[in-house]
């Protein structure tokens, strides 16, 4: 009876936590969406949790629909950089001691110094969570050692924590992975959109498609690759076209790439498209092509929920949502040859990594909101 009555105590009894993060609301990018998958997720959380949220460069003006008696924000925006930190600094050390919480989740590697130290002289257990390319390269001191005495790491792919802890001399046991989750309700098959096809001229092609920024520190997404593989597909298939969603100071290198490989005419630049408007872009394709280095590549899951076949790198975390090549083409991230073979092999459809459906339910079945939330609840546990 005693034994009872202390489990429902324990079950019932308020779980208080903390977030730190740089910015949430305030411009859109994959660690973003990362992070509010896990806001979601909380909200649906069956324990009694309640969960604090620092946040340094957002305001109380940005749109939150996380608002809630469980989630609580703080925002810490301020016209100095260094002042909001100092602020969020001397907020985040009165909270930690009044509150006394009993975990506390870092949401960005540059935030981990500030983190770390708070946690370590109050003798709270921290979580760290990573993303990518961040976590990639030899980090400064003062970061690595947060990293290491960090309770948890959490990343979201094999590669990602192999590549980290290899760079960072971290313990692999303490690095959780918690991959992206896609969200099969918004992100559905359907015809091509007819206004588009005219808009980008694109009728009766075969369109191999790409989203991705056009930075020109970002080449490794691989689109120019992709443009050099296009002479030997159009070989094969003389009616492929490639649309590449994104915007950035690269586009000009490529446009000339294409100018001068002589496929000018198979290449759209479509330019910013908000995310409201991506799923009817992702229908426009029969191919969703980025043979690239990525620490996730949450674009290949919204493809296959999309039921578009995929190419990415094979040197990365792709191995994750593509299920180390079981629901896509996995390429040499720099290979033209590679590319136009794979993508040869994609849209002649005979594959069954080319069945729209059946990607779908395979996408959604082990990275849908419901895996995702899953995941969460055991790491919480």
């Amino acid at each position: 009876m005693q034994e009872n009555l202390e489990l429902n105590q324990k079950i019932n009894t308020p779980i208080n936590h903390v977030f730190v993060f740089l910015e949430i609301f305030s411009c859109e990018g994959g660690i973003q969406s990362y992070v509010k998958d896990i806001f979601q997720a909380y909200l649906k959380l069956t324990k009694p949790i309640h969960t604090d949220i620092f946040i340094l460069r957002d305001s109380p003006d940005c749109t939150n629909p996380f608002i809630s008696e469980r989630c609580q924000f703080h925002y810490f925006k301020t016209s100095s950089p260094r002042l909001g930190r100092v602020k969020m600094a001397i907020a985040l050390f009165t909270h930690l001691i009044r509150q006394r919480p009993q975990r506390v989740f870092c949401g960005h590697i540059k935030l981990t110094p500030l983190v770390g130290m708070l946690c370590q002289f109050l003798g709270i257990p921290y979580t760290v969570i990573t993303y990518g390319k961040e976590v990639w390269e030899p980090l400064p001191k003062s970061m690595q050692f947060s990293l290491q005495k960090a309770a948890q790491v959490w990343t979201i792919s094999r590669y990602t924590r192999e590549v980290a802890c290899l760079a960072n001399h971290l313990n692999p046991d303490r690095v959780k992975i918690l991959p992206c989750a896609v969200d099969g309700d918004r992100l559905t098959p359907g015809n091509k959109p007819a206004n588009l096809i005219e808009r980008y001229g694109l009728e009766k092609a075969k369109v191999l498609m790409t989203v991705a920024r056009l930075w020109s520190g970002d080449i490794y997404k691989g689109v120019d690759i992709t443009i050099q593989a296009l002479p030997q597909i159009a070989q094969v298939f003389p009616e492929v076209k490639y649309l590449v969603i994104g915007r950035g100071d690269d586009q000009p290198r490529l446009a000339k790439l294409a100018q001068d490989l002589g496929v000018s005419d198979r290449v759209v630049f479509a330019g910013f498209v908000p995310t409201e408007e991506l799923v009817e872009h992702y229908r426009l394709a029969d191919a969703y092509i980025m043979p690239s280095q990525e620490g996730f590549g949450i674009v290949y899951l919204e493809a296959m929920a999309c039921g578009v076949p995929v190419l990415s790198g094979d040197a990365d975390g792709s191995a994750e949502p593509l299920q180390d090549g079981k629901l896509g083409w996995r390429v040499p991230h720099r290979d033209p040859n590679a590319v136009a073979a794979a993508c040869i092999e994609i849209l002649k459809g005979e594959d069954q990594r080319c069945n729209g459906e059946w990607l779908r339910e395979m996408a959604i079945a082990n990275f849908g909101i419901e895996a995702f939330h899953k995941r969460l609840e055991q790491e919480l546990s």
